[in-house]
């Protein structure tokens, strides 16, 4: 590469960092000097507050205070609480999301849930074809149970899909593969208009794009909170139920956490008010209060900020892609277009898997999806225009060391 151009991009970068607003907040998380860190769609980074605040937990909520801590720390009213926090990131207004269980348990909810607030005469569930494989493999469960029959559509042609016969529809805000940014707003428009209740999976972009679950009328959505949220590996999903569906939501794991009156431990199930109703069991304390300390780094985070870095980062990757490596050894498939795009970058190449392995020996760190996909997440709160660069410029080293 020209040392020239070379020169320029880094310049720029060096420029964008300074006048990046979000830039002062990657000194609140752990992070290896040295080493570009693009895998946050997989593991969101450590905020650095948080040891310090699990220490607490352990030593003094758990060692100390043991049983009493349910009340006198907060422990059982957690996954309300953290739902509130997370609420305005993905749009939503306080009480209508609930923290816990996995993504796939709170898909089960939400689908069967869907589907048994529908229509008698409404028998199939349409479900994103390009799904998680796990969303697919949960849906069909969910219909099986449910006397309903799967229609696996693509994105582009859900709303033309929907008709008298849909009862719901499982989507993915952001494709996981790709990095596309599927319409929610027009979706969910389009489903109700045929009478059928949008679900929508947003584990690709909530904490990195604006959702606006409660302005676009989404009526069911589960997240997780490892990626962009940074709530580390495990750590509980949840659950958005939109306050007009809170009363009618029958769902298929009534536990005795989401009873009215838990403790009077009586043999018969009567729901709780509100989005209470999409707990299950005892929730997993430690990890739950993890979550809830990682939250901190979105005090007085704009979502909009962390869109409008992202896109920039994202662009900026692609410039200098393809001002560093050599046409025809890597095409992006993450959409050109800012409506169409969350906020990582997929890179189709031969011999990813190969690649992938030889940037991270390198000190660049992102993923592969098998066979041919480089995958490099840009999490707006910690990543740099300058780490972008040099992903850029460390992918096209590689490339020249391997064979085409």
């Amino acid at each position: 590469m020209a040392d020239l151009q070379k020169a320029d991009l880094q310049k720029q970068a060096h420029a964008l960092d300074a006048a990046d607003g979000l830039g002062r907040h990657r000194e609140r998380f752990v992070l290896d000097e040295g080493t570009v860190y693009l895998d946050g769609n997989s593991l969101g980074a450590l905020p650095a507050h948080v040891p310090a605040r699990m220490a607490d937990v352990i030593t003094r909520e758990w060692g100390e205070l043991r049983i009493r801590s349910w009340d006198e720390s907060g422990w059982w009213t957690a996954p309300e609480r953290i739902g509130d926090r997370i609420a305005p990131i993905v749009g939503a207004a306080a009480g209508q999301i609930v923290v816990g269980d996995s993504t796939s348990v709170n898909v089960f909810k939400a689908v069967v849930a869907a589907a048994r607030l529908s229509a008698d005469d409404r028998d199939e569930i349409l479900v994103d074809a390009t799904t998680f494989p796990t969303d697919g493999y949960i849906a069909e469960s969910a219909a099986r149970m449910t006397g309903h029959r799967i229609v696996p559509v693509d994105p582009a042609g859900m709303a033309a899909a929907a008709g008298p016969r849909t009862a719901a529809a499982l989507v993915n805000h952001v494709d996981y593969r790709s990095g596309r940014r599927h319409d929610l707003p027009g979706i969910t428009a389009a489903l109700h208009a045929a009478g059928a209740l949008a679900v929508w999976d947003l584990c690709h972009s909530a904490g990195a794009l604006p959702v606006g679950l409660d302005a676009h009328g989404v009526d069911l959505a589960v997240g997780c909170t490892y990626k962009y949220l940074n709530g580390g590996p495990g750590s509980p999903a949840y659950l958005y139920v939109a306050e007009r569906h809170q009363a009618a939501f029958d769902s298929p794991l009534p536990g005795w956490n989401s009873h009215s009156d838990p403790f009077a431990m009586t043999p018969g199930y009567e729901a709780a008010a509100g989005a209470v109703r999409g707990r299950v069991g005892t929730p997993d304390i430690l990890s739950m209060l993890a979550l809830e300390a990682a939250l901190d780094v979105w005090d007085g985070v704009a979502i909009e900020d962390v869109r409008a870095k992202s896109l920039a980062l994202t662009d900026f990757f692609l410039e200098c892609v393809r001002a560093y490596v050599p046409e025809g050894r890597v095409t992006s498939v993450t959409p050109e277009a800012h409506d169409e795009r969350g906020s990582q970058t997929a890179l189709a190449c031969e011999n990813a898997p190969a690649v992938m392995a030889e940037l991270i020996k390198r000190g660049v760190v992102g993923d592969l999806r098998r066979p041919d996909i480089l995958r490099f997440g840009f999490t707006p709160l910690y990543v740099g225009f300058a780490d972008a660069e040099r992903a850029a410029r460390v992918l096209a080293e590689v490339l020249a060391d391997l064979p085409a």
